[in-house]
């Protein structure tokens, strides 16, 4: 009995905290937008910013370990900033190696791009990603829906990278055992 209490006392203490902590899980986010609203991207209209966003769609559409790669680093400039939800990276080569990790645990990961805008230099890209990981629902099919804003610089690279999209529904809820608490706590919200 006294070995669970002590494994509970951190958390009965904060969680009679008179005052609420904050928690800013958007602070990283906003940090890089700050630190790339200088980046000039593309001119608008021009065969830059044609190109700009269909390597992004085609870097996408299907990745595998060659194609991570091949271009990576052309898609990626030197001090790209990436949060796809599940983790937050700075620089091109860091990139590779989670996007490298990331097929290596897959059978097979596309995504198809539904729309792409734009406002005020920030790309929206509008995607369905389909995933079959080895290891998680084997041979079965993951289909998630989400946003990612990008911007490029001058040469048509990403600079910044933020995904907005449900990773519990993505990956979480496909995990035993967390996977039935996380659909669990879902249910009752």
């Amino acid at each position: 009995m006294r070995f669970g209490l002590l494994v509970l006392l951190p958390f009965l203490l904060t969680g009679c905290r008179t005052t609420p902590a904050t928690l800013d899980t958007a602070k990283p986010f906003h940090d890089a937008l700050a630190a790339r609203t200088g980046s000039l991207g593309p001119v608008k209209g021009s065969e830059t910013e044609r190109a700009a966003v269909q390597q992004v769609k085609d870097f996408f559409a299907v990745m595998t370990e060659a194609s991570v790669r091949k271009l990576t680093r052309q898609v990626y400039a030197p001090e790209a900033y990436l949060n796809d939800t599940l983790k937050s990276l700075t620089g091109a080569a860091a990139i590779e190696d989670y996007f490298l990790s990331s097929v290596r645990n897959a059978e097979s990961v596309t995504v198809r791009f539904e729309d792409v805008a734009e406002s005020s230099g920030n790309y929206y890209f509008r995607w369905v990603m389909e995933t079959r990981l080895k290891k998680l629902r084997a041979g079965e099919t993951i289909r998630t829906i989400g946003i990612t804003l990008i911007r490029f610089d001058a040469q048509g690279r990403v600079v910044l990278h933020q995904d907005f999209w449900d990773s519990t529904a993505g990956l979480f809820e496909h995990v035993p055992v967390l996977g039935t608490a996380i659909r669990g706590l879902k249910s009752r919200i």
